[in-house]
Parts: C-alpha cells; sequence; structure tokens
C-alpha cells in the first residue's frame, strides 16, 4: 500500500515508482515482475547519485541484482574537468576501461540499463559496458536521468549497440 509521502524525496520517489509502473504496463515489462530476481540485472553509472537512487526504486520493486559502473580509473572530482574529459571521449570514441566485472551476464534475462545524459549522449562507461558485454536475447529497458535538458542522443545509442536483445520502451525521468 502506496503511504501519503511526508519529505520531497518520498514524493520524487513516489512520482518516479509511478512513472515506471506505468511505462511498465504500457510496454510490456510486467514480465520483469514476474520473473525470478535472480534472472534480473540493474546497471547504472551515476555521478551525483541521482541515478543511482532510481536503479535502488527500481531493486525495491522487482528485485535483482544491483550494480553500480566503476571505472578503473575514475573520472576527476572537478566537473569542469570530467566534462572535458568526457567531451574528448566522444569526439574520440574511446571508451574507458571499467573496473566493474559482472560474472556470468548470461544467467540474466533482464538488463535494466541506467545512466544521466552527458553532452547530450549516453556516457563513454555506459558504451564500454555495452561494448564488452553480450546482451544478446536479453530484455533490455534502458533508463535516464537529465537535468532538464532531455535525454540527448543516449537511447538512440543504447539501442544500436543491442541490436540483437529485446529493446523495450526506455524509462525517461528528468531528475538530475
Amino acid at each position: 500500500m502506496l503511504k501519503h509521502p511526508k519529505s520531497n524525496k518520498e514524493m520524487n520517489n513516489a512520482i518516479v515508482l509511478l512513472i515506471i509502473i506505468g511505462t511498465c504496463l504500457t510496454s510490456g515489462c510486467s514480465n520483469a515482475q514476474s520473473m525470478s530476481s535472480d534472472k534480473i540485472l540493474i546497471v547504472y553509472l551515476s555521478r551525483t547519485n541521482n541515478t543511482k537512487a532510481i536503479a535502488e526504486i527500481i531493486q525495491r520493486n522487482v528485485g535483482g541484482t544491483l550494480v553500480a559502473l566503476e571505472l578503473e580509473k575514475p573520472y576527476p572530482e572537478n566537473y569542469q574537468q570530467t566534462v572535458q574529459q568526457v567531451v574528448k571521449e566522444n569526439e574520440t570514441g574511446y571508451l574507458p576501461p571499467l573496473k566493474t566485472k559482472i560474472d556470468s551476464i548470461e544467467k540474466y534475462d533482464v538488463v535494466f540499463l541506467g545512466f544521466p545524459t552527458w553532452d547530450m549522449k549516453m556516457p563513454p562507461p555506459v558504451k564500454s559496458f555495452l561494448h564488452q558485454y553480450n546482451l544478446s536475447g536479453k530484455t533490455v529497458i534502458p533508463f535516464n536521468t537529465n537535468a532538464g535538458y532531455g535525454v540527448g542522443s543516449g537511447f538512440e545509442s543504447v539501442r544500436n549497440y543491442v541490436q540483437r536483445a529485446k529493446y523495450w520502451k526506455a524509462l525517461k525521468l528528468g531528475v538530475g
């Protein structure tokens, strides 16, 4: 039973949950809710913990294994330096090596993939993940957070990387 939210954070969580449920009902991802949670993987990249919060809400509602994407060499703490590095990586097609390793990706049937919009694109670490792991035959449900500028080309990029996967309607969340 949903309780009346007592704080802005609870209100935001409730809104996100309603968006996820609504999107799932219209796109068929209710299968994820009836599936064994050991078949669900929730992978996310989060700089400000907003995408992490959404990933945790998804996990609370459908179960699954939660995995944060981490780089072998983390981005600089300084925001402007990170922006400059990401722009260069996008221009050159550089895929930063991931510290995160997922054993037995083949055991998962559903992969929720969360990321913020960076430079109006999917972040390079997410591209690294999609390049490194074969998601053929899996159901991929991308979700995105952004600061209100929109999702850019991120979902289109996911679709291009997972051409042999079942791609479900993306979850678009403007939460920063």
